[in-house]
């Protein structure tokens, strides 16, 4: 009996041994793999600029007729949803001092959470404004107003809390350029912010691979008259880490109609084709302006990366780009600008935050019509306008939602009452 006892202990502890080692190995394996596992690489706003990819957007929530009215972070998720369902994974916000900024990368956070390969970046905005802008007061474009200080440190705070999301800092939005005459300021304004969050880099207070810029009219970049190109403008350029400029031909159909108008030797073409050729000639100005700029910047600083910030087309108005004005607005030609733009853009590694991703019609509350209402690509309702109908087809929105309604098509998707729609420009 001691004996049988005696072989059963034997037999246990041989058992015990051997799972104990292999426990070991199992463990040690485990932990070698993990070590030896590389990590995913965090992305970077230089991996990020100019990559295809990486598709970007202008993006606001806002679905009422005013500010006060802010969207929730269900709201911004469905439309996170919906943009990313078009690859788009750069989104564009243009201040701190609402709650809407902190409320995007909020919802974002969520969205990561609840789905590990969710994937959305931000290029944040900062506004800048001059002392006594939108006062009663007489605007003073030489000082700056007190309240900047407080927008770059909310800015800084954001960047820090969602390094992960925060790619970029965009210090002003059309700031510099002097038909804002509401607000604009001098480039060294601009210039003292940007080294200001360039030093807190260095000093380890801001990730190290934030990207620091400010986006700003073309003409801001030194790409029209000389007045713009001093000395605080070439010290930017080489103090932001990539230079981030607009150009709208639209606007440019009212304010400078040379290239728009339908020349005389082509009074012969069908109308669709007249407007093809004037929404190239179109594509032609945005790419003349890029140039303009590229040029500039490059005789100051050969290397600096330049790209566009906004562009964009609007598909209503009746203003100076209805049928009273340039003719330009419909959906029509949204869609042929943004199609122009999207393909040389990603062509030629440029990024390009096309505006913008839905209506807004805080913009121009007084009047429903006007131009700045409709720029997005999205009616404010959540229907696909003429450039994302074949999205539609495709079922890329599927099972996603706007105001608990689903993504359809503008015209419920009859082209031939947009074309109704489509006016041809003036002719010369």
């Amino acid at each position: 009996m001691y004996c049988k006892s005696l072989l059963h202990i034997k037999s246990t502890l041989k058992t015990i041994a051997l799972f104990a080692l292999l426990v070991l190995v199992f463990s040690c394996k485990k932990e070698s793999e993990i070590q030896n596992t590389p990590k995913s690489k965090e992305v970077t706003a230089k991996d990020i600029l100019g990559n295809p990819n990486y598709l970007a957007i202008c993006y606001g929530g806002y679905r009422m007729n005013s500010r006060e009215v802010q969207p929730t972070i269900a709201e911004l998720k469905e439309d996170l949803k919906i943009l990313a369902a078009l690859n788009i994974k750069v989104v564009r916000t243009y201040n701190v001092h609402l709650a809407h900024a902190s409320n995007v990368l909020k919802a974002i956070s969520e969205l990561k959470r609840e789905n590990p390969k969710f994937e959305m970046y931000v290029m944040l905005g900062a506004w800048i404004d001059c002392k006594n802008a939108w006062t009663d007061l007489e605007p003073n474009h030489f000082e700056e107003s007190e309240r900047n200080e407080v927008e770059i440190n909310e800015a800084v705070r954001l960047a820090s809390n969602y390094s992960d999301i925060v790619k970029i800092i965009a210090v002003g939005n059309e700031a510099m350029v002097k038909w804002a005459t509401s607000y604009y300021v001098q480039p060294s304004v601009i210039l003292k912010w940007v080294n200001h969050l360039q030093q807190l880099k260095k000093e380890n207070k801001l990730a190290n691979d934030l990207w620091i810029t400010c986006s700003d009219d073309f003409a801001s970049w030194g790409g029209a008259d000389a007045s713009y190109k001093t000395q605080d403008l070439e010290e930017l350029i080489n103090a932001v880490d990539y230079v981030s400029m607009h150009t709208y031909p639209y606007h440019n159909s009212h304010y400078n109609p040379n290239f728009w108008n339908t020349p005389v030797e082509e009074q012969i073409l069908s109308d669709t084709e007249k407007i093809d050729k004037a929404m190239h000639r179109s594509f032609e100005f945005a790419k003349m302006q890029y140039h303009t700029v590229k040029n500039y910047v490059r005789s100051i600083n050969p290397s600096k990366p330049i790209h566009i910030g906004e562009t964009g087309w609007s598909s209503s108005s009746d203003g100076f780009y209805g049928s009273e004005g340039s003719k330009a607005s419909d959906e029509y030609k949204q869609s042929l600008y943004y199609n122009h733009m999207r393909e040389w853009t990603n062509k030629e590694g440029i990024s390009c935050f096309f505006f913008e991703a839905f209506d807004e019609p805080w913009k121009d509350s007084g009047n429903p019509f006007g131009s700045e209402n409709h720029f997005g690509i999205f009616t404010v309702d959540g229907k696909a306008k003429h450039v994302l109908w074949n999205s539609v087809d495709k079922k890329v929105f599927e099972n996603l939602n706007r105001s608990k309604k689903t993504i359809s098509k503008t015209f419920n998707g009859n082209k031939d009452e947009l074309m109704k729609t489509v006016l041809v420009p003036p002719s010369h």
